[in-house]
Parts: C-alpha cells; sequence; structure tokens
C-alpha cells in the first residue's frame, strides 16, 4: 500500500504541476456539450430553393403568387425562415441551378393550361435531411391556400440514404485520424528523441523537416483515405458514374491530405510533449469533423458555428467528395474546394516553417 501511495502521489503531482491539462481536462467536456449539441439537429433553416411558373407562362397565375409570397415567409417554430426563395423565369435555368449546388429545390407551379395541375417538385436527393423539409413547406402552404394541387417529387439523384450521405465524411475521418497518429505524433516523438533538435546535432533546414514529414503524413493519409473510399462505396453501395469521377475523387483526397497534414503537422510543431499534442487535437478533431458537414448540413448550424467552415479544410473535402461521389458533379462545382484546400495547405505548411522550434523547452 505505501508503495502504491508513493506512485499515486507522483502521478497526482505531475498532473497537477501541468495547468494545461487542467484546463483541457475541464474545458474539453464542455466544447463536446456546446459543439456537438449544436452541429448535430439544429434547426435547418434559410434553405435556398427556386420557384417558377411551368411554361407557357403567359401570365402569373394566382397560385404562382400566393404560393411563392408563402414560401418565402414560412417560418419554424422559433420564427426563423424555412425557405429563402429565389423567383425564376426560366424552368431550366432553376434547374441547372440545381444541378450546380446553388439551389437546393426547384418547385415548378403549374400554369393555366396545365393538364395535371401538378405541382412539380425537384429536389437535391443527396442531401437526405432538407428535401423532406421543402417537401413538408409546400403541402403546408397548398393547405393554407385551400389548393389541392398533387405534388410530384422527383429525387434528382435517386434514393440517397443517410448512410450514403454520412459514409463520404468517414473518408475525411480516416486522413484526419491517420495524420493525426502519423504524422503530428511522430514529429513529436522525434523532437523528443533529440533527431530534429540543434544545427549541430542534426543540421537540416526547418524547411526540410517540415516538407519531409508532411510528405509522409500525406502518403499514409492518402493510402487511408483511399482504402476508406474503397471500402465505403462497398458498404454503401454507391457506383460511380465515370472514370472522371475516379479521378476527380483520387484528385480530392490528396489534396485533402496535403491540407490536413500540413494543419496537423503546424500545429504539432509548437507541442514538445505528446500529452499536450494529444488532448489539444482531440478537441481540434472535435471541431473540424463536427463542422465539416459530414454528420448533418451545414446549414443547420448556428451561425457562429458556421462559420468556422470556412476556415475548415475538411468542410471542403466532404462538400467535394460528396457533390463527386453522390451528385456526379464536376470541376465547375468542385473548383472552389479545391482552391480552398490549396490556399490553406500553402498558409498551414508556411505557418510550420516559421513556427517550427528547433530547441526543446
Amino acid at each position: 500500500m505505501r508503495s502504491a501511495l508513493a506512485i499515486f502521489k507522483r502521478d497526482f503531482k505531475k498532473f497537477l504541476s501541468n495547468p494545461f491539462m487542467i484546463m483541457m481536462t475541464l474545458f474539453m467536456p464542455i466544447m463536446y456539450l456546446v459543439i456537438f449539441g449544436n452541429a448535430m439537429g439544429g434547426t435547418i433553416s434559410h434553405i435556398p430553393v427556386g420557384v417558377v411558373q411551368e411554361v407557357p407562362p403567359y401570365n402569373d397565375t394566382a397560385l404562382f403568387t400566393s404560393a411563392s409570397y408563402q414560401l418565402n415567409h414560412i417560418s419554424q417554430t422559433n420564427a426563423e425562415k424555412l425557405l429563402d426563395v429565389t423567383i425564376y423565369a426560366d424552368e431550366a435555368a432553376a434547374k441547372q441551378d440545381l444541378i450546380n449546388g446553388k439551389i437546393s429545390a426547384v418547385i415548378v407551379i403549374p400554369s393555366s393550361v396545365s393538364n395535371d395541375n401538378a405541382i412539380r417538385l425537384y429536389v437535391d436527393s443527396a442531401d437526405s435531411i432538407t428535401p423532406p423539409l421543402v417537401e413538408a413547406a409546400v403541402t403546408r402552404v397548398l393547405l393554407g391556400l385551400g389548393s389541392h394541387n398533387p405534388v410530384l417529387v422527383d429525387k434528382i439523384y435517386g434514393d440517397i440514404k443517410y448512410l450514403q450521405f454520412f459514409g463520404v465524411g468517414v473518408i475525411m475521418m480516416a486522413i484526419f485520424t491517420s495524420t493525426m497518429f502519423g504524422g503530428g505524433i511522430a514529429l513529436i516523438k522525434d523532437r523528443e528523441n533529440g533527431i530534429h533538435e540543434g544545427y549541430l546535432v542534426t543540421p537540416v533546414k526547418r524547411s526540410s523537416i517540415i516538407f519531409g514529414i508532411i510528405s509522409s503524413g500525406t502518403l499514409r493519409a492518402f493510402i487511408a483515405g483511399f482504402a476508406i473510399f474503397w471500402i465505403d462505396l462497398l458498404i454503401t453501395g454507391i457506383a460511380l458514374q465515370s472514370f472522371q469521377d475516379f479521378f476527380l475523387v483520387v484528385l480530392v483526397i490528396l489534396i485533402a491530405c496535403v491540407g490536413v497534414t500540413s494543419l496537423v503537422v503546424s500545429f504539432a510543431s509548437r507541442f514538445s510533449s505528446q500529452a499536450e499534442y494529444s488532448s489539444v487535437i482531440a478537441f481540434f478533431n472535435l471541431i473540424l469533423f463536427m463542422t465539416s458537414g459530414a454528420f448533418y448540413p451545414v446549414i443547420g448550424m448556428p451561425g457562429w458555428l458556421r462559420w468556422i467552415t470556412v476556415i475548415n479544410p475538411e468542410y471542403y473535402g466532404v462538400h467535394a467528395l460528396r457533390s463527386i461521389i453522390l451528385r456526379n458533379q464536376g470541376l465547375n462545382v468542385i473548383g472552389i474546394d479545391l482552391i480552398a484546400l490549396l490556399i490553406f495547405s500553402t498558409a498551414m505548411i508556411i505557418l510550420g516553417i516559421v513556427t517550427y522550434r528547433r530547441t526543446l523547452e
């Protein structure tokens, strides 16, 4: 008992002597509550939709005018607008914006010469959560107007299940996890062992160290991400439409690996303790993955949390992969994601080189 008590005292004193670990121990559960609670299951609002009258639209019908107004003013229980309506004069233009991801649905109101008076609703079915909300809003507006027009729903990407929606995000999880345990911890281990310490011991430039570790970490992350990609296709039953889609997926995974690895390595370059690094990187893993849109559409997050996606490399990776795998979209849609990932990677590499510490403290 005396020996056990001595070890207990030593270990507990070591914990108390590290204020950083104490802070993270208390801070992490609170952040899990705040981030996870707001990122999952939030109230979705301001869904962008297009409304257009069926050709030939010689004159706006009373149904088109009233329904457009009501759809743009329908609210959730907390008074947030559910839909942001854009009026289109051309049905083809509205559908093109839907395909390009600018809007989430197209509502086609029948004209006065329509044969069946059916309202056609085209939805982005790659998002399995927002289409039911749009359909419910259309039905609610029709009931309020006393209209009995049938609603025909067209899921333009087929019947996408939540497993397929979430499966794409798992690819980014594999990339971050591989980098977290590979590039980041590997760098700290080398620093603890003195491998990269001091110009006299290892006269290697900081840029060479950072580039070398990022290259190695990127390769490991790419292998992990590429393997999970194939497993994801096998489990979810998704089939790529063309070789071009496959090439784009590989390109996105590679660029995402560079971006995430650069972030982790530049972050790890500031730590000399694996314990401190592990606690902080777990916190960042939570924030980045929860705000990437992998679990839940970003549009359902509160505004203060949605801003994090602007600087979140995982968000761009998830959006690009989901656009290719589920929507069969090309560079015209994912180009901005690739540019954002490249800019982020460049910034993180520069930051890692500038902030890398050459001596142990």
